[in-house]
This record gives C-alpha cells, sequence and structure tokens, in this order.
C-alpha cells in the first residue's frame, strides 16, 4: 500500500498576512493533494474525518501514526502550530513544511526544509496559472519523495535533534482514545502474519507487508520476513527485505541482530563480496548504540568463534593437526571468549551466552593449559545452570534443557550428559534444525579431543532422534520454480482478438516446446492462477511432464471459477476440475489465506495483489531458482494485474524470462 501523509493546515477561507482572503480548500484540492498523490502518497486531512465524537483523537492518531506530515504555516494559526508541535515530539522524522506567500519562518524552524508556493496564483480568478502551479507542485513532489527516501538520514524535529539521547515512544503499540476502525484492521493484518509466519509462508508475508497501513508496519512485516528467509537460508533473499524494513525503522534492533547473522551466515558460506570482518564491525556498529545488549553480544560472540573455528577446520586435517592449530590460535578464540562473557555478564539471565561463554573457557584450558579463566569457570557454572533451571518460556524451554546438557558435557558424567540430552529432546518438538545446531557444537568438542566419553554420549543421544527426522536435503525442495502468467482466452465478441479460441492448440504447442527447452520435470514447481487461456495450457503442460503445479488465486473458488474459467466458454470448467484433481495441493484464495484486500483501493487491485502474491511466493524459495514464462502480446491489459503488469514486476527482480509472443505466434 502507499505511504501516508496528513496534512495539518488551515480550513475554509481565511484572510492571509496581507488581508486578502486564502481558500485553504483550494490550495489542498488543487495543489497540495495532487503533489503528495504524485510522490506516491494516500493524503488525509483532519476535516475529512466525518466520524462523530473528538475530532483531536482521530488528529492525535494521525500525527502518531502517519508516514508524512505536511504543515502549511502561511497563517499564524495555533492549530496548526499545536500539531507540528505534536509531530516533532512523538516522531524525529517524517515532516515537510510548506508556505503560501513571503512569510517568515519561525526561527525554531529555521533548520527545516520549506517549501513556498504562489499562493496569489493559486487566489487567481478562473483558476491559476497552470504553468507555475505545475512548477510549485513538482517542487513539492521532489522535495516529499527526497524526505521520504532520506528516512534514516538526520532527525527533521528540533525536539529529537536537540536531545540527541531522546528515544521516540513505541508509537506502534500506542491506541489513541476510541479510534477502532484502524486498530480493527491492524489488528486483523497482523493476525494474518502471525499465521503466514507461523505456516512458513514467506510469500503470504511480504504480500502482507506491502499492506500494511503504515510504513511502521510494513517495516515489522519486512523484517518478519527477512526472519523467515533467514530460517530457511535465502540469506541473500532476507538481507533484501531486511534492508528494506531498516530504511523505515533504522534503530530496529531485531533487524539489525538478523541482518548482521545473515551476514555471517554468508561469510560461512564464501559468498562473493561477504566476510566475517564485515560482520564483525556490523554487530560492533550496533553495540555502539545497544552496549548492553545481550543478544547482539552473543552474535559478535558467534562471529568470533567462526573465524576461530575457520582458522583450524580444515577439509583433509588430522585430528592432532586441527587441535594444534586450535591451540595455536589461542588470541582468536580468547576474542570470543570476551564476546560472550560480556553479553552474559549484561544479563545473567542469558544462559545462551553464559554456556558458551564457559564452554570455550574449557576448550582454552584443554588447548593450551592456561588456567586464566579458572575462577570464571567455577563462578560461571552455577549461574549457567541456575538461569536455565528458572526459563519460564515454553517457545525456549528446549534451549535451556540442551544448555543444561552442555554444561554437563563440561563438568558431569555421560550418564548425567545422556539424561539432560533426553530431557531437551522431548521438549523439541520435532525441530531438526535445533536438534543439529547443538549436535554440531558436540561434533566441534569431538573434533578437538575434549572429554571424549561424554562428548560421544550427547553425540549418540542426538543421531538417535534424528533418525526419526528427515533433514532438511532429504524433504522435498524444488530444483528450480517456473511462475507462468499469460492471456486467457477472449470472450466471445471481443472487439480486438487478443487469444482467439481457434490458437488454443498452438499456444498450448509453444507452452510445451518451452517447458521442454527448459528440461521441467518432477524436481521442478510451477505457479500460476489457473484461469481459462494460458494459465490451464501451462498447467496441462507442466502436469503432461510431471511437474507440480499450485494454484493462487484472487478470489475465493466460486468466484474465480465465474470471473476468470467459464468467460472462455463451458468447456474450460471441465478442463479446470480435471487439472484440480491432479494439484499437489488444493488452490489458495487470496481472500481467505491473506484477508480482504485493504479499503479503498483501485477497482481490480486483486489481479495486482495475485501477481505479486504469485512472484513472492516463487521469490522465496530463492531467486536464483525463479524462471519466468509468459504468453503476452506485449501490450497493455484491459485493467489492473495481468501479464503485462506481473512482467514489468519480474523484469526489476529477476533476469530469467521466457516470453512467448503472441503476436507472433497467433500470425504464423
Amino acid at each position: 500500500m502507499k505511504p501516508h501523509a496528513f496534512i495539518a493546515m488551515p480550513f475554509g477561507t481565511k484572510p492571509g498576512p496581507d488581508g486578502q482572503p486564502i481558500d485553504f480548500n483550494r490550495v489542498f484540492i488543487e495543489f497540495l493533494k495532487p503533489a503528495l498523490e504524485a510522490a506516491g502518497l494516500d493524503v488525509f486531512r483532519a476535516d475529512q474525518e466525518q466520524r462523530a465524537g473528538d475530532i483531536r483523537t482521530d488528529m492525535f492518531q494521525e500525527l502518531l501514526m502517519a508516514d508524512l506530515v505536511l504543515a502549511d504555516l502561511t497563517l499564524d494559526n495555533p492549530n496548526v502550530w499545536y500539531e507540528l508541535g505534536v509531530r516533532h515530539a512523538l516522531r524525529a522524522r517524517g515532516v515537510v513544511l510548506v508556505a503560501g506567500g513571503k512569510v517568515p519562518m519561525a526561527f525554531d524552524l529555521y533548520t527545516d526544509r520549506k517549501l513556498r508556493y504562489d499562493v496569489q496564483n493559486l487566489m487567481r480568478e478562473g483558476g491559476p496559472d497552470k504553468s507555475v502551479l505545475e512548477s510549485d507542485q513538482a517542487n513539492l513532489t521532489r522535495m516529499v519523495r527526497e524526505t521520504m527516501e532520506s528516512w534514516h538520514g538526520r532527525k527533521i524535529s528540533p525536539v529529537y535533534s536537540l536531545l540527541p539521547q531522546l528515544l521516540e515512544p513505541d508509537w506502534k503499540s500506542l491506541r489513541i482514545g476510541d479510534v477502532r476502525e484502524f486498530w480493527d484492521r491492524y489488528d486483523d493484518w497482523e493476525d494474518r502474519i502471525k499465521l503466514a509466519r507461523q505456516a512458513g509462508r514467506i510469500g503470504d508475508l511480504l504480500t502482507l507487508a506491502d499492506e500494511a497501513p503504515v510504513a511502521a508496519f510494513r517495516a515489522e512485516a519486512w523484517i518478519n520476513a527477512g526472519l523467515a528467509l533467514r530460517k530457511a537460508e535465502r540469506f541473500d533473499f532476507a538481507l533484501e527485505q531486511l534492508e528494506r524494513g531498516l530504511e523505515v525503522e533504522p534503530d530496529n534492533l531485531k533487524g539489525l541482530r538478523e541482518q548482521g547473522i545473515c551476514l555471517q551466515r554468508l561469510a560461512v558460506a564464501g559468498a562473493p563480496g561477504h566476510s566475517l570482518e564485515r560482520a564483525r564491525a556490523h554487530y560492533r556498529d550496533v553495540l555502539e548504540s545497544h552496549p548492553d545488549d545481550v543478544e547482539t553480544w552473543s552474535l559478535l560472540g558467534r562471529v568470533d568463534k567462526d573465524a576461530w573455528t575457520e582458522a583450524w577446520r580444515r577439509p583433509g586435517a588430522t585430528p592432532e593437526k586441527m587441535r594444534d592449530d586450535a591451540g595455536y590460535e589461542d588470541a582468536l578464540l580468547r576474542a570470543a571468549i570476551d564476546s560472550y562473557a560480556k553479553g552474559y555478564r549484561s544479563d545473567p539471565r542469558h544462559y545462551y551466552s553464559g554456556i558458551n561463554a564457559l564452554t570455550l573457557m574449557h576448550l582454552h584450558l584443554h588447548l593450551t593449559g592456561d588456567p586464566r579463566f579458572a575462577r570464571d569457570m567455577a563462578s560461571m557454572a552455577g549461574a549457567v545452570r541456575f538461569a536455565a533451571d528458572n526459563e519460564t518460556d515454553e517457545d525456549q524451554l528446549f534451549w535451556a534443557l540442551a544448555s543444561l546438557g552442555d554444561l554437563e558435557v563440561l563438568v558431569g558424567t555421560p550418564d548425567t550428559v545422556r539424561a539432560a540430552y533426553k530431557e531437551a529432546i522431548v521438549r523439541n518438538d520435532k525441530d531438526w534444525f535445533a536438534l543439529n545446531s547443538t549436535r554440531a557444537q558436540l561434533q566441534l568438542l569431538s573434533d578437538l579431543g575434549f572429554r571424549p566419553e561424554n562428548v560421544e554420549a550427547g553425540i549418540t543421544v542426538f543421531d538417535r532422534a534424528m533418525e526419526r527426522l528427515a533433514p532438511p536435503e532429504a524433504r522435498w525442495q524444488p530444483r528450480r520454480i517456473i511462475l507462468f502468467s499469460g492471456h486467457m482466452t477472449d470472450e466471445p465478441g471481443r472487439a480486438k482478438p487478443r487469444f482467439p479460441a481457434d490458437k488454443e492448440d498452438v499456444a498450448a504447442s509453444a507452452i510445451a516446446a518451452v517447458l521442454e527447452e527448459m528440461g521441467a520435470g518432477p524436481d521442478d514447481l510451477a505457479l500460476t492462477q489457473g484461469a481459462c487461456g494460458g494459465d490451464l495450457l501451462f498447467t496441462e503442460a507442466c502436469q503432461k511432464r510431471g511437474v507440480r503445479v499450485n494454484w493462487l488465486q484472487p478470489f475465493e473458488e466460486p468466484e474465480f471459477i465465474q470471473r476468470s474459467v467459464i468467460r472462455g466458454g463451458e468447456h474450460w470448467r471441465k478442463r479446470y476440475l480435471d487439472a484440480k484433481a491432479a494439484l499437489v495441493a488444493p488452490p489458495r484464495a487470496a481472500p481467505v489465506e491473506l484477508g480482504a484486500p485493504p479499503k479503498d483501493v483501485a477497482e481490480g487491485y486483486a489481479y495486482e495483489r495475485c501477481n505479486l502474491w504469485l512472484l513472492y511466493t516463487a521469490l522465496s524459495f530463492g531467486p536464483d531458482k525463479v524462471n519466468f514464462v509468459c504468453l503476452w502480446d506485449g501490450g497493455g491489459g484491459d485493467g489492473l494485474g495481468g501479464t503485462a503488469h506481473m512482467y514489468r514486476e519480474v523484469e526489476q527482480r529477476m533476469g530469467r524470462v521466457s516470453r512467448i509472443d503472441t503476436n507472433a505466434l497467433f500470425t504464423r
């Protein structure tokens, strides 16, 4: 959805500074509103709200939540100045100032970006001079765009500029007065986000992010999508979503942590342009602003630990060589200990950083014989046990109990190790990744010959548990995603034919040829809607080759069949139902999965929404896997959405496109 702008300005006709009347309704309708809409914003003015009750409630809500507030300071209007002051107090950024004529600005706002417009021209009888008006509009549009693009730059509010330690309120959670409609819509949207996140449907998350009521919620959704993509190990695409969220909320700590995790994972994977030093520098920057954040210290410890591990764990190295090299790199090991220990000291409840610091201290003694951490080891063991024993969050119980198992590896016996890890696995809920994470730590200890009986006891427990679960590489993952969009068969009587019914066989052959050239088969996943014409021809061709097909549709199925299947003729219904019976999963409908579209969207938005849903779903498997096939004449559609829209969206994000040009195909 578009960013949201609130305009604080006088209403009606008021005498200007020179005594001449100014019709501020004309200023709004002819100048401000068109300029902001040209910058891509939805525009709201307080007098548009017809709700019964105290208008200040709605005004406060807007000043808090709007992506941008524009204040017209042509007059010394106390309401406008008050509203501007409220915005400056609540938010550090997102303000544009305008004034008509040559009114002097208040000293307190001398540093703020401002624009003057030709108020005399706007008040001309018979309408303003369009050449002057268009110039003013273009200047305002440019200023608004620059303000929105530089959101993460300097603070615009003089309050936050002069009080740099002042933090914005948690304004996303503030619900003012009885303005229920906005928050009811938000609650429904947030519920959809949670369901999509829990189901791992990243395409749903990204589509819903675009539909958030204001930028802050979009930022949160993009960061959640980045987290889901990171968990799915789509690190490059995860970074892209995290950066979108952080452009809006540059200080979002969850987003900054996730960004660092992706940088670290890409570095470990050897991705071009990525290094552990880059990830380390990122975390150091975060700690400049959040010096006591235990999670960031712990993540920095992981980077330092990876740097140490990278220095000695090399393919083909003997156990003796690895152990010798690991001890030689003791300075890197101590850097990791220091990061984890600093995190734990900042919050002794954080047993994860504590057990990692403690384990590395034991390894340091094992590899070097240096007892410098002996005192810390003695005191930290009891503290970590106490913290893990007192975990109350059900979602974290596995990690707490696994930490107790890790502690038994350090100070217990094979029997206590087995007992502790078995208790943890009961709480695991069949999460292969969680099991493998703990086992990987045990493997590191095994490589270094640390307490072999205890370590082997732990590895055996995890191996037995993981035997019952399919590892990720054993679960079906598509080799390639084939995304399709194409023209529907012409309705009878269409004025200008685009896909005549007598060309169906020609189109089907062309689609089959593209799939043949690609080598499409059972290892691939195809995504489309299932409409008559191109979609169903593509679906049938895929099913003949054993390609798995999923349908995502803009409407619930009965409405979709009426709008997009039998419009080409009743015979398409049977083809639709036959193809549907061979799908690997039932069709998914946007109104069911994503909820109703946002209010006040343009006619036909459902088709654009479904295109983006399909594209985001495809990209969620990894942009490098996506191939787009389209059956298209190269022209515009009959409304919003359609193949032209999908083609433009794909072109912005990826390069593999197989276009079947219907102009050439149907004239052979």
